[in-house]
């Protein structure tokens, strides 16, 4: 979150709004007085963005799904690939797109040149582990406070560990997905 550093007032796209990382980005961002465009795959999916405090909402599995989306100022890019490439086209001058994740399988692979040309910040989530260690304190004291909740999408037995990992390949999952030991 920090690498991306909404502000009040500023517009931020959250792709992979429905997932574990994604739904905690959509509460972060609020809570810093921005506006968030929450992208995902499908109106389940984008319900749940909604309902965590995304003033708009957009399937990204829809052709054409930028042309839906005025420019925003920050990207925080947990697909990559092809949804990535056009989530670049959205951001504006001096913007930062911070890409974190590769659910598509690839990164977002935006030409270094096309960034510089409009002061686009690529920004690489990368983090050592005193840094890692410090955000994990900082939004488990934000869910404690009741700033941000974390959402269980599904739950598994640990024996069904296999299907669990299926369903998030699949992407057929919202949130986190828990393995159950008992």
């Amino acid at each position: 979150m920090l690498r991306g550093h909404p502000r009040p007032g500023e517009r931020v796209l959250v792709e992979a709004a429905a997932g574990g990382v994604g739904t905690l980005l959509v509460q972060l961002a609020k809570a810093a007085g921005a506006s968030v465009v929450a992208a995902a795959g499908g109106p389940a999916k984008t319900d749940v963005a909604r309902r965590l405090g995304a003033d708009e909402t957009v399937d990204y599995r829809e052709p054409g799904w930028s042309k839906e989306v005025a420019p925003v100022d920050v990207v925080f890019d947990g697909v990559g690939g092809g949804v990535a490439r056009e989530a670049f086209g959205l951001v504006a001058e001096a913007g930062r797109m911070v890409s974190f994740g590769l659910a598509s399988g690839e990164w977002a692979s935006v030409p270094e040149d096309d960034a510089v040309q409009r002061g686009v910040a690529l920004v690489r989530a990368g983090a050592s582990q005193e840094e890692m260690r410090g955000f994990t304190r900082d939004v488990l004291a934000d869910a404690a406070r009741g700033k941000v909740r974390p959402v269980i999408g599904q739950r598994f037995p640990l024996r069904d560990a296999a299907r669990a990992h299926a369903a998030i390949e699949a992407r057929a999952t919202v949130g986190k997905t828990l393995l159950e030991v008992r």
